[in-house]
Parts: structure tokens; C-alpha cells; sequence
């Protein structure tokens, strides 16, 4: 166990992945439960926003860019509703422009990290904006 891993434990964090492509979800998953993480996923905000309420994450991995609800659609209706208010958004994105930063932060974003992030900024990103931090 390399000492990030120790620094940064984060087994048992409820995590949601929303993609709409089956690849970035299952890798995303893959590499979160190998962390010890919980994982939920959805293919597009609408599905998301059911699977959110029965599955109560701890932190949502959100992508900008999907069909139909978009994710700062999506981000909104998740800021909007009382049992995911608070819960971070981390929004996904294929490129790490200065636009999608400041629209996703405009619609209630957490955080904003370009896919596939590596497994040690990932491990960072959970541990900084869930409570593990409050109970090390």
C-alpha cells in the first residue's frame, strides 16, 4: 500500500458515476471499487436522478456533455433537490477549458476535473470533498 493510499483512504465512499458513455463508466467504476469505493451508475441525468435518491452518494462524478439532460442540466436538478443538495458534483469533462469551469460552478458545481482523471487525483478529489477528511 503506497503511502497516498494510507494518506487518502476513502474504502466505503458512495460513489455516482454519470456518463453517457459505457466506457468512462465502467472504467471509472473499475478504478473506484479497486479503491474500496461503493459505485452507482446512471447513463443520463434522468436515470441519474432516480438512482440518486435510492442510493444517497456520498460524492457524484458527473459529465458535462450528454444527450437529452445535459450535465449542468442535471447538476442543477441535483442542487435543486432537498436529499442531493448538498452532496459534491464533481463535473467531467473532455477538455479543461476556463468555460466549462465557471458555468459548472455557476450551476451549483463542486469541482471540475478532466476524464479519465488518474487513480491519485481521484483518490484526492473523494477524500477532500466528503467527510473522510472530518473522520482521519
Amino acid at each position: 500500500m503506497s503511502n497516498q493510499t494510507e494518506q487518502f483512504d476513502i474504502r466505503g465512499v458512495k460513489i455516482a458515476v454519470i456518463d453517457d458513455a459505457k466506457t468512462i463508466r465502467m472504467m471509472m467504476s473499475h478504478t473506484l471499487r479497486g479503491m474500496g469505493c461503493e459505485v452507482e451508475c446512471a447513463e443520463d441525468g434522468y436515470k441519474a436522478l432516480g438512482m440518486l435518491r435510492r442510493f444517497k452518494p456520498d460524492l457524484i462524478f458527473l459529465d458535462i456533455t450528454m444527450p437529452e439532460l445535459d450535465g449542468y442540466q442535471t447538476c442543477t436538478l441535483i442542487r435543486n433537490a432537498e436529499e442531493t443538495r448538498h452532496t459534491p458534483v464533481v463535473m467531467l469533462s473532455s477538455s479543461d477549458g476556463i468555460f466549462d469551469i465557471a458555468k459548472g460552478q455557476a450551476r451549483g458545481a463542486t469541482a471540475h476535473v478532466t476524464k479519465i482523471p488518474p487513480e491519485s487525483v481521484l483518490r484526492e478529489l473523494i477524500y477532500n470533498h466528503t467527510n473522510r477528511q472530518a473522520a482521519a
